[in-house]
């Protein structure tokens, strides 16, 4: 039975047509009028090839910069949360001192452009402090099985000082939104819920973690989510410093092959099956928290 919901009205039906009216015109544009000869029958080989040395498939091209892309917005998303959520608390400490700290954090970060973030990180970081505390050099000297393990999760052990500048530059941009998102999470709590458990007998960290930080948890997913997808957007900046992500994959094959539709087509698929996917998990796991959050408040 379809419900009212679901019905496909004539808006939605003219909505798909002049989508498909704009792709095809673009399509044609592109054939005729541009006389651009399509080869999608290469990029494949630059998602996944065949290795004999390793004896199967192993990820080509643009699948190492999708993997990198993975692991920095990660990277990025898992260190960004514990900030935020500590700077959040400082911004509604009660000591002023603590509130300048998480403020003067705050504005700085959101009023400076990501871009300028990521060559001052990455000149300064990287370069000097990276380089004098030899982070390179004591990953090559590991064992084998340690740098297969470092190598899993940040990458080769060549560009591990760029990523770690890279995951730095994110992990403070993306931390200074995830304050705003937390910091609110926690005021919009109800005052009664302070009252009440302040009356249970509760100290204000006890409040904090028992009582108010789950109720906001709930309430700030949805606004986490679209950080996470902004982040994995946002992770294409780093490209400008070599970092060999996604976006940067997609730049030096098209320089090399002069596909560009194809490269950029593909590019787009991959982003766009990332975040979609990550939309999906956190409409879930959202879904699952409101439920358990219901039971609870039903007993």
């Amino acid at each position: 039975m379809v419900t009212r919901k679901n019905r496909i009205t004539l808006i939605d039906v003219v909505a798909i047509s002049l989508i498909a009216g704009i792709a095809a015109y673009l399509a044609w544009r592109t054939a005729v009028v541009i006389h651009y000869r399509w080869n999608w029958s290469v990029i494949p080989q630059y998602l996944f090839r065949y290795d004999e040395t390793a004896g199967g498939y192993v990820p080509g091209f643009l699948m190492q910069g999708f993997l990198i892309t993975i692991k920095l917005s990660i990277w990025s998303t898992l260190l960004a949360i514990p900030l935020g959520t500590v700077m959040a608390l400082c911004s509604l400490s009660g000591r002023l001192f603590w509130r300048l700290i998480a403020r003067t954090y705050v504005e700085s970060i959101r009023n400076i452009p990501p871009l300028v973030l990521v060559f001052i990180f990455y000149f300064f970081f990287s370069d000097q402090i990276m380089t004098a505390l030899g982070i390179e050099n004591f990953i090559r000297s590991r064992q084998e099985s340690t740098r297969d393990t470092l190598f899993f999760l940040f990458g080769p052990p060549a560009h591990c000082t760029a990523f770690f500048s890279a995951v730095l530059t994110m992990v403070l941009y993306e931390g200074a939104y995830m304050t705003e998102i937390i910091r609110a999470g926690i005021q919009s709590i109800e005052k009664g819920q302070w009252e009440t458990s302040a009356s249970s007998g509760l100290g204000r960290w006890q409040q904090m973690r028992f009582v108010i930080l789950p109720q906001a948890t709930r309430r700030v997913l949805p606004p986490m989510a679209g950080q996470l997808i902004s982040t994995i957007k946002d992770s294409a900046i780093v490209s400008v410093v070599s970092i060999q992500e996604l976006t940067f994959q997609g730049m030096e094959l098209m320089s090399a092959t002069y596909l560009t539709f194809e490269v950029w087509i593909t590019i787009t698929a991959l982003y766009f099956a990332l975040t979609f996917l990550c939309s999906l998990g956190m409409r879930r796991l959202e879904v699952a928290m409101h439920i358990e959050g219901t039971s609870y408040l039903s007993v």
